[in-house]
């Protein structure tokens, strides 16, 4: 069976780990980076592929079997409907859209086409979050009651040099909550209300730098998210489950969720209950549910292939990816509001 042949628009931070892992996998083959910049041209001399400087370009000389944008967000929405419009299967980076109502034009225009459209909430992918959706919808834990994910650490000052980084948009809410929200929603199932509250109070900057939601579950469970990117502190998916070993990876927990039966703690994969008659007075045993690492981004890629091949149906589909953006896009609504909102 030949190799898949992908090409990747975008050769930014996350464009290059995509177009460097597709040289890597036996599945696929890279096979042009697509970026107008000197940057995307020198990253394809340095992985022996062909550049081109426009998609119509890259589908004119050497259509692929599928593409990874990897673009900026305001982007996002422009290149998969190029992809669509050319019958291209395509990841599309998180978020799907820059908002919802432009990301419902591409997720529409891509199921009456017929065309896999992915969204790269990677960590989906991830062995360790595959083993806890399989405890869960086990009733391993019971009915799951609640759930806490917290996003506790510092970003340094130089972060912020530069401009975007200070501005609307671009605060943990939406760069980073939403893969938490994503995670939660694959997890314990539909969000059908929040309300949240955000502050800038460190910083002063125009985005927030700490926001606290409450979530309330389709079926009747309840949570919430703690974030803050101005705590020195160890409690977060980036430093506790080693997926990115850029961060120091710590010996603590992100996520909770509790059920009748049981809870469970992530990235451990603790399982806690009492061994017979369920009490606060009774003893607890833990017990810790073994899996594989893998590198999700790595996962992503087979499954990617294995899509288009028409050997899979997608993890993420393009649903999935606005769905969760509905979900911020009504926490940034009740921040500014102070009301509950509710999503459709």
């Amino acid at each position: 069976m030949r190799p898949v042949k992908l090409a990747v628009l975008g050769a930014g931070m996350i464009g290059k780990r995509h177009a460097e892992l597709i040289a890597d996998e036996p599945s696929a083959t890279l096979s042009a980076i697509v970026d107008p910049s000197p940057v995307g041209r020198q990253v394809a001399e340095q992985l022996g592929v062909p550049w081109f400087a426009s998609f119509a370009d890259l589908v004119n000389a050497d259509r692929p079997d599928g593409i990874i944008i990897a673009t900026p967000n305001q982007l996002h929405v422009q290149h998969g409907l190029k992809a669509v419009g050319a019958g291209v299967p395509a990841i599309v980076e998180k978020p799907i859209a820059a908002d919802v109502a432009t990301g419902e034009a591409l997720v529409s225009t891509a199921e009456k086409a017929g065309v896999p459209l992915l969204v790269g909430h990677h960590r989906r992918y991830n062995p360790m979050i595959q083993k806890a959706k399989q405890i869960i919808d086990s009733g391993r834990l019971g009915r799951v009651v609640t759930v806490h994910a917290a996003f506790w650490l510092i970003k340094p000052e130089d972060y912020f040099v530069p401009d975007w980084r200070r501005t609307k948009g671009a605060g943990p809410i939406l760069l980073n909550l939403i893969h938490d929200v994503d995670l939660l929603r694959y997890l314990c199932g539909e969000i059908v209300s929040v309300q949240a509250q955000e502050s800038s109070a460190i910083r002063g900057h125009a985005v927030e730098d700490s926001a606290v939601i409450l979530l309330r579950f389709a079926n009747g469970a309840l949570g919430t998210i703690n974030a803050s990117d101005c705590v020195v502190a160890p409690w977060s998916w980036e430093l506790t489950t080693g997926e990115n070993p850029a961060y120091p990876r710590q010996d603590q927990s992100c996520y909770q969720i509790g059920g009748t039966d049981g809870a469970l703690s992530i990235p451990q994969l603790e399982i806690w209950s009492n061994p017979g008659k369920r009490g606060w007075w009774e003893p607890l045993i833990r017990e810790q549910a073994p899996f594989v690492p893998e590198d999700p981004l790595k996962v992503q890629i087979r499954h990617f292939c294995a899509v288009i091949r028409g050997e899979a149906s997608p993890i993420v589909p393009g649903r999935e990816g606005l769905n969760t953006l509905k979900v911020i896009e009504a926490v940034k609504e009740s921040a500014r509001t102070g009301a509950m909102i509710k999503i459709a």
